[in-house]
């Protein structure tokens, strides 16, 4: 076999390779286009987004739990499932109020605690409005933020992080309390809503 058919069979051996590996080619008018939504770039956009999200995803989980067992614990020692989104919805204050630098109306270091407000274990309703009102005060601390200022060094307990930093801390901490909750959905039957990760 001389080179010019080994370089023939070589040509033929790989795109029959590429033919079983890939399948048969479908034709772009044909093949359904996936539009990729764009990703803000600005950085307070971005926490803005995803803030947002997290919201919508706390949301859909105190909708889903029935209005008599929202004061429902899998065990005595553990905080209800109202309990669970009023300390989510008191941290939201915190990390936000923090990060701004604007004033907590619901400090717990001042006995301000949602936690201890009977008014908003008694319905589905006041309980879903305090916690979207906590959400709302965090979009509002953080659009009123630049990039500069989502730099700046602030203090936070005993610990020194930048602005940004604690509104992540503060998804996070939101995302650990509404997951607790996954099991309290499941013992009362219900299929929690799905994962909300974008």
């Amino acid at each position: 076999m001389n080179s010019r058919s080994v370089l023939r069979y070589l040509v033929k051996a790989l795109v029959i390779s590429a033919a079983c590996t890939f399948g048969p080619t479908v034709p772009a008018s044909t093949a359904q286009t996936q539009v990729v939504k764009e990703h803000p770039k600005d950085r307070a956009t971005i926490i803005v987004a995803e803030w947002t999200r997290t919201k919508l995803g706390v949301k859909e989980y105190i909708e889903a739990m029935p209005e008599d067992a929202i004061g429902f614990k899998p065990t005595p020692e553990v905080r209800s499932f109202a309990e669970q989104m009023l300390h989510l919805a008191g941290g939201n204050y915190m990390f936000a109020a923090v990060a701004s630098g604007k004033e907590n109306p619901w400090d717990f270091t001042k006995g301000k605690d949602p936690v201890n407000v009977a008014e908003f274990k008694q319905t589905k309703a006041a309980l879903l409005k305090f916690v979207m009102d906590s959400y709302d005060f965090v979009l509002e601390a953080v659009k009123g933020l630049n990039s500069a200022q989502l730099d700046e060094v602030v203090q936070f307990f005993s610990m020194k992080m930048p602005r940004h930093m604690v509104l992540a801390k503060g998804i996070e901490h939101a995302a650990h309390h509404r997951g607790q909750t996954t099991i309290y959905l499941r013992l009362k039957g219900i299929t929690p809503p799905s994962e909300r990760l974008f």
